[in-house]
């Protein structure tokens, strides 16, 4: 079906308006996340909007490291170059992971008071996202969503239904990828008010990250205790159930004889999390080639994608994305993922980018680590063209379609 990035012609009498006037936009998030900055930087930038983001909490260290095992604070720059508020949030025990854990009724007196053209929500993830939607309900404000929700999950019938429901709410749909464009039609939802705004992260800086550290991957995998001349396979990512690391580890197990995987291959694990214990005992019984790094940092992540050759996210349907392939795919890493990960779909390119298989399928998921240690060669080859997949899932792209979205309000009725 077709996806719009741009907005029907607009009625005469207000033509002018949208042709002049930047569209006044907000954005409600639960809190600042490493990567939307970026994107944030640039829609604050494009003269066609006039953007304020509006976090319902600022998370200290221990609220900013729940689910990854560790506090925290990012060291990467979230609030510069945009303008933003932060909301007050009364929720009893605040937190950026539960529905409840945002609560900002003064959303609507904000919105009352600024009056913008249009506002932009992540779905219904948090009571202040759904709080957002029913002050524009109430103003005649459109709401856009772009919700992370496919079709890759089995759902109840009843939940369709509620889903078809919800949507009805909103004036617009910003499709994150083919599975979260899938969703929308499913449900409904008209062909002309989706627009494209694939999940993104920053390319430029991963490729830079990667063209900077290219002479120093000896150091790198010496850093993390790495063998200099073997395959070394990337996990990425909170140590949690729905990530299923210790898939990557038993299929470590089945890729050759302990003297092979001694000699030319080896797992790097870049987080921290729940079953942080347990992956490590798996790996010290079995006495697997695998090194736990702990959580890494932005500043740090490049690092690892330089040590690796590959990335592995074996994820079931929780993983409604999966932003670490775009990262390793920037950084010219091929990648194998699981079918139920959101992200496979639009960025693994069987056999040129990396390789798909179904989720809690360990022997395939082992036969494909094989291709790589058969031939060590594949990594590279499949990693240039990686690269070139993810430029298609650009900050860019992503902004163009927010754009096109939010100005389409402005020739469109109130709702």
């Amino acid at each position: 079906m077709r996806i719009s990035n741009a907005a029907p012609p607009p009625p005469d009498a207000e033509a002018d308006r949208s042709s002049r006037a930047p569209c006044r936009l907000a954005i409600v998030e639960s809190h600042p996340i490493q990567y939307k900055a970026p994107l944030f930087r640039r829609l604050a930038a494009d003269p066609r909007l006039d953007v304020t983001v509006y976090y319902a909490m600022i998370p200290d260290a221990a609220r900013q490291g729940a689910g990854f095992g560790v506090a925290f604070e990012w060291d990467a720059p979230l609030l510069g170059g945009y303008r933003h508020e932060v909301l007050r949030n009364v929720a009893r025990a605040p937190s950026v992971v539960r529905f409840g854990g945002c609560d900002t009724p003064e959303i609507y007196r904000r919105f009352r008071e600024a009056r913008p053209d249009a506002v932009l929500v992540n779905g219904w993830v948090v009571k202040a996202c759904v709080q957002a939607l029913a002050a524009c309900r109430r103003l005649g404000i459109p709401c856009l969503v772009r919700c992370e929700a496919n079709l890759l999950r089995a759902r109840a019938v009843w939940k369709h239904a509620m889903h078809r429901l919800w949507l009805r709410q909103y004036r617009a749909y910003l499709a994150i990828g083919a599975a979260n464009r899938d969703f929308y039609h499913f449900h409904g939802c008209p062909a002309e008010r989706i627009f494209w705004a694939p999940y993104a992260v920053d390319n430029d800086r991963f490729a830079a990250a990667a063209a900077e550290r290219a002479g120093r991957r000896a150091e790198l995998r010496a850093g993390f205790g790495l063998p200099a001349d073997a395959v070394v396979f990337l996990f990425c990512g909170k140590l949690e159930p729905k990530k299923r690391p210790l898939d990557v580890l038993r299929a470590l197990e089945k890729t050759g004889s302990p003297a092979r995987l001694a000699r030319s291959v080896a797992l790097l694990v870049a987080g921290d999390g729940p079953l942080r214990a347990e992956c490590e005992n798996f790996a010290r019984n079995r006495e697997l080639p695998a090194v736990f790094a702990g959580f890494l940092n932005q500043s740090r992540l490049p690092d690892a994608y330089a040590a690796a050759d590959v990335l592995v996210l074996p994820s079931d349907a929780g993983e409604t994305w999966g932003l670490v392939v775009n990262e390793a795919m920037a950084s010219g890493r091929p990648a194998i993922v699981s079918r139920a990960a959101g992200c496979c779909a639009d960025l693994v390119v069987e056999g040129e980018t990396g390789f798909a298989f179904e989720c809690g399928d360990v022997p395939a998921l082992a036969a494909r680590m094989n291709l790589y240690t058969d031939d060590p060669a594949l990594a590279a080859r499949q990693g240039k063209r990686a690269a070139e997949q993810v430029r298609a899932f650009g900050l860019e792209t992503a902004m163009e379609g927010i754009v096109a979205a939010a100005r389409s309000t402005l020739v469109s009725p109130k709702a």
